[in-house]
Formats: C-alpha cells, sequence, structure tokens
C-alpha cells in the first residue's frame, strides 16, 4: 500500500504541519479573543440548530 518512506514522511509532514499550525495559534491569539470574542453563541446556535433537525427527523419519522 504505502512504503516506509511514504508513511516516515506523512508522519513527519503532519508533525510539522502541526507545531507550525500551533505556533501561528499561539502568535494570533490576542488577535483572536478582540476580534472573534463572540462567535461561540454563533457555534452554540449552529449545534443547536443541527439537533433541531436531527430531533424532528427522528420523532416525525
Amino acid at each position: 500500500m504505502f512504503s516506509k518512506g511514504q508513511i516516515i514522511f506523512g508522519v513527519l509532514f503532519f508533525l510539522v504541519f502541526a507545531i507550525i499550525i500551533a505556533f501561528t495559534y499561539r502568535k494570533d491569539l490576542k488577535l483572536h479573543k478582540r476580534f472573534y470574542a463572540g462567535s461561540i453563541w454563533i457555534l452554540i446556535a449552529f449545534i443547536a440548530f443541527i439537533l433541531f433537525i436531527a430531533a424532528i427527523k427522528f420523532f416525525f419519522k
């Protein structure tokens, strides 16, 4: 399926990518808190809407 070199490359690529993303997120944390302060409510509303649709489908099946 995959050669040993491809698996090593994939694992290393994932680790380096995750580290770079973590550094970038930590660097921009102040901006995230400032500009996206109320975004948690959007996420909660979206999840509630999806659960509402699933409940309607479940009860009116």
